[in-house]
């Protein structure tokens, strides 16, 4: 089933749409950090500084993903200067940021460990990737780079042009129903794209994006507390952040500060017995967005209010097994279902490719008869009466563990590349309420049984970032294989599962 929303409209960049706004509102806070006002003026004056010394279509640069004033301002000047942004994580293992380095062919680092080498002559350079397909423009000036989990074990650099955020910040704008009188909690790792759907919608309508360490405290009470102190009216938080933040206010008797207009949620499926405590609180006022999306298709493509003045009213309430939609497709892009219930997405969100992999490029970017390019989700989803999509499944072996996506088969290549490690199983179960990772190894001869388990954790941790390490590892006999030889990871999880160890502490 396609949609056949019109997609055509002219979108302006995201850059003059910044300075646009700039133009309209120099002097109203763009960034409050930590109680101090950047305006938009010293924002704009600041990025021109940054794009002037990086010089004119600096290819990749990459800049730290911290959260500070900083970090925006690489962004918007890698932007302002034709350059492509790739934030790498400080809080990353060395490795795996020259990992990055290297697979992004990096050639300027902004602020970074100086041992970081740039990356190598030779590389896929963005010029091969940046091309549209039949009937689209190209080229295509990316605008920045992330990772995906893959199944080689390496990075897998997505490529975004710059239309596709242009025309999603577009529609996320009205989406959001956002207003220079908003203040926005910038809450999101600066190192996933979720960021990009606090930062720069707002600052493109001359709203305040606030950033503060208060956000990530781990205390619920601060984070209220900041909330209210800071009069945050937008809210976008992982669905499992969430859903310990409806635990905490149903069993304090609690409720978010009055100054909230909007909670936006998205990351993994929404809990339906969290949706029923939280229409149990007071929070009718308050706008419950679920969104849809993947890094491949540029933030959000799919959305519903699930609660609050704008969501169609319910005859009973939300109940266990019912399964919450993850809603309709924005304004700017195409929706495709096909025979096997995958949900594909076409129109400008949808991304270049990966960076130097053709292959793992072609297998998930397709092209039909009429020129138009879609990118298969690996969702299973059907369509409810009034059109909202729900999600069914995966077709493949990811999950998404903190909201973030990750390919098993990722893991299980790192896994075996530990000397006492023979082979590996991955699999995704419920940990405290929580979904985690657990991993089952088969240890080559000789290997210490006793010690393994705490080595592989140890080997992991200076290879992977955190949500690529398992929550628990055992070491097993043996792994429960398919009739074709291929390890069968849920048939290990059922068989090993009930004599794994604790999770361990992080």
């Amino acid at each position: 089933m396609t949609n056949n929303r019109n997609i055509n409209g002219a979108t302006s960049d995201v850059i003059d749409a910044f300075t646009e706004t700039v133009r309209r509102y120099p002097g109203r806070p763009a960034i409050v950090h930590h109680g101090q006002d950047l305006s938009y003026r010293q924002l704009h004056e600041m990025a021109g500084h940054l794009a002037e010394r990086i010089g004119t279509a600096p290819g990749v640069v990459a800049v730290p993903a911290v959260h500070t004033p900083d970090t925006v301002v690489g962004l918007l000047g890698i932007l302002a200067a034709g350059g492509t942004y790739c934030p790498v994580d400080p809080a990353f293992p060395p490795q795996r940021q020259q990992e990055m380095l290297t697979a992004a062919g990096c050639r300027t680092t902004l602020g970074l460990d100086p041992e970081l080498r740039p990356a190598p002559a030779g590389l896929p350079r963005l010029a091969e990737t940046a091309r549209g397909g039949a009937g689209e423009p190209g080229p295509q000036p990316p605008a920045y780079l992330l990772f995906t989990s893959g199944s080689t074990g390496q990075p897998k650099p997505v490529v975004t042009p710059r239309r596709a955020i242009s025309a999603t910040v577009d529609s996320l704008r009205t989406l959001f129903g956002l207003t220079a009188g908003d203040r926005v909690l910038q809450f999101a790792s600066l190192n996933w794209d979720t960021c990009f759907e606090e930062i720069l919608p707002a600052l493109t309508t001359g709203a305040a994006l606030v950033l503060d360490r208060e956000a990530h405290s781990g205390s619920f009470p601060r984070f209220l507390r900041l909330v209210e102190r800071e009069r945050i009216t937008v809210l976008d938080l992982p669905t499992a952040f969430w859903h310990e933040l409806v635990l905490h206010l149903a069993e304090e008797g609690g409720a978010l500060p009055g100054c909230v207009r909007l909670l936006v949620i998205g990351g993994e499926a929404a809990n339906p017995a969290r949706l029923a405590d939280w229409a149990a609180l007071d929070t009718g006022r308050i706008r419950l967005l679920n969104t849809y999306g993947s890094t491949e298709t540029t933030l959000i493509t799919h959305a519903v209010d699930l609660h609050g003045p704008l969501a169609a009213g319910r005859d009973r309430p939300w109940a266990p097994g019912d399964r919450v939609p993850i809603g309709r497709a924005l304004p700017h892009v195409l929706e495709r279902i096909d025979e096997r219930g995958e949900l594909l997405i076409g129109g400008p969100a949808v991304a270049l490719g990966y960076l130097g992999l053709p292959e793992a490029t072609a297998a998930r970017f397709t092209e039909d008869a009429e020129g138009v390019r879609w990118f298969r989700t690996g969702d299973r989803v059907s369509r409810a009466p009034d059109g909202a999509l729900t999600h069914q499944g995966r077709m493949d072996g990811e999950l998404k563990v903190r909201g973030i996506r990750v390919d098993l088969a990722e893991v299980e290549a790192h896994l075996g590349g530990h000397p006492g490690v023979q082979a590996a199983a991955v699999t995704g179960a419920s940990l405290a309420g929580r979904s985690a990772l657990v991993a089952y190894l088969v240890p080559r001869a000789g290997a210490d049984t006793a010690t393994l388990a705490a080595e592989v954790r140890g080997y992991l941790r200076d290879r992977l970032p955190g949500h690529l390490v398992p929550s628990r590892i055992t070491v097993v006999p043996e792994l429960v294989l398919t009739a074709s030889g291929k390890v069968d990871r849920a048939a290990s999880h059922r068989r090993h599962g009930a004599a794994a160890p604790a999770p361990a502490r992080s």
